[in-house]
């Protein structure tokens, strides 16, 4: 169900995203932009564009709810703390106790290796 659902969400984006490129800009946005009237009109006609935009929109919003609360119902119960705490299996007590690289940690006090590169 939840990829059904990404997948028309991700479907939704993409006509959402063409159909927004599509239109005609008439706002004048940053002084560019085509259309005289626009600003002087009480309100321009709402075009098959426009009409679409907000239907693709709407369900847009709708899809992206529908995977807030997929998601919500599959974590609930859990939490992050929760897996912070995990339980150490029987077979970690063979691993190393250094970290893997610890050949990157500074020199001990003993060690004449310089600390500053040198300009050889």
């Amino acid at each position: 169900m939840e990829n059904v659902v990404l997948i028309i969400h991700l479907l939704l984006a993409l006509g959402l995203i063409a159909v927004v490129l599509l239109q005609r800009s008439e706002g004048g946005g940053l002084g560019m932009g085509g259309g005289g009237g626009g600003a002087m009109s009480g309100r321009a006609a709402a075009t098959a564009m426009s009409k679409l935009t907000w239907i693709l929109a709407v369900a847009f919003i709708g899809t992206s709810i529908t995977l807030t609360i997929l998601a919500a119902q599959k974590s609930a119960g859990s939490s992050v703390a929760d897996r912070l705490s995990a339980p150490v299996a029987e077979g970690a007590a063979d691993a190393p106790e250094a970290p893997l690289g610890s050949d990157l940690l500074p020199p001990v006090q003993g060690d004449n290796a310089p600390l500053v590169p040198s300009a050889d």
